[in-house]
């Protein structure tokens, strides 16, 4: 399904699950991710939630074309597909670069949120960050995705993943290989390294949080996550021992009973 964003991009989301449940949940993608990405988590889900999954612009089946979009943009493209389901509160359930989207959406649109889980996230950088951010971009601008992928995988799949992996790297790398252009990525990439420290914003989050990281995590390390947990009132940290920063590819069972548990509560 499509929806309109305010500036007329065409916007691609799916609603599956239980259809006729009462509560809502809104997975947002990774960076290079798609909706397919949450694959193997849904199906602890789908009984009992309506399920919502969404290609920001520049991922996926959405729009790729325009100019960077910033997370408050991004934010207001979700909220559209929200008012056009007639849906009022969801949780959100925030990957990463969705988990940014997500805190700018718990920040900006408070009234539709009725919790938030947020994975693998971050507020502010560190300058190890910034060179892994910089060593990705390069990647990109002289080999493309493939090479920016080779680069990548080390720093958001755990050892754990490469020693017992869900899906085999090499099939990985295949799969995913068409699925991200070069300018898309540099758009996304843009709008993460043109935010600045939100940490002080996450004081105005007033939903129950739950804040979700791997022991493993070497892309952003568990004091970032940690930081965030630290700055939203009524949050949770969760550590997921053996898990790295794909949180729904990494100890998928253990992390989809952990927001289970929580959004029950």
């Amino acid at each position: 399904m499509y929806s309109k964003t305010e500036d007329n991009k065409s916007i691609y989301f799916e609603v599956n699950g239980n259809l006729n449940a009462k509560e809502t949940l809104v997975f947002l993608n990774g960076l290079s991710q798609t909706t397919i990405a949450w694959g193997f988590m849904l199906p602890y889900f789908e009984s009992n939630y309506r399920l919502v999954l969404v290609d920001f612009i520049f991922q996926g089946q959405s729009d790729s074309t325009g100019d960077v979009r910033d997370f408050d943009q991004h934010a207001r493209d979700i909220l559209g597909i929200l008012d056009l389901l007639e849906f009022d509160k969801v949780t959100l359930i925030g990957l990463s670069y969705g988990s940014l989207v997500a805190q700018h959406f718990a920040v900006n649109h408070p009234e539709r949120i009725d919790k938030l889980c947020l994975l693998s996230t971050f507020a502010h950088k560190t300058p190890y960050y910034e060179a892994i951010e910089l060593s990705w971009r390069r990647a990109l601008d002289f080999g493309g995705y493939s090479l920016m992928l080779d680069v990548m995988l080390p720093f958001v799949l755990s050892n754990s993943y490469f020693t017992h992996p869900i899906i085999p790297i090499d099939m990985m790398k295949t799969a995913r290989k068409d699925l991200m252009d070069a300018a898309s990525l540099h758009k996304l990439m843009d709008a993460t390294h043109a935010r600045k420290d939100y940490r002080e914003n996450l004081n105005n989050v007033n939903s129950p949080t739950l804040v979700i990281h791997g022991r493993q995590d070497t892309l952003f390390t568990v004091d970032l996550g940690m930081a965030v947990a630290d700055h939203i009132p009524n949050s949770k940290f969760v550590v997921i021992e053996n898990a790295g920063h794909t949180l729904n590819l990494e100890e998928v069972k253990l992390v989809s009973e952990t927001i289970l548990n929580f959004i029950n509560k």
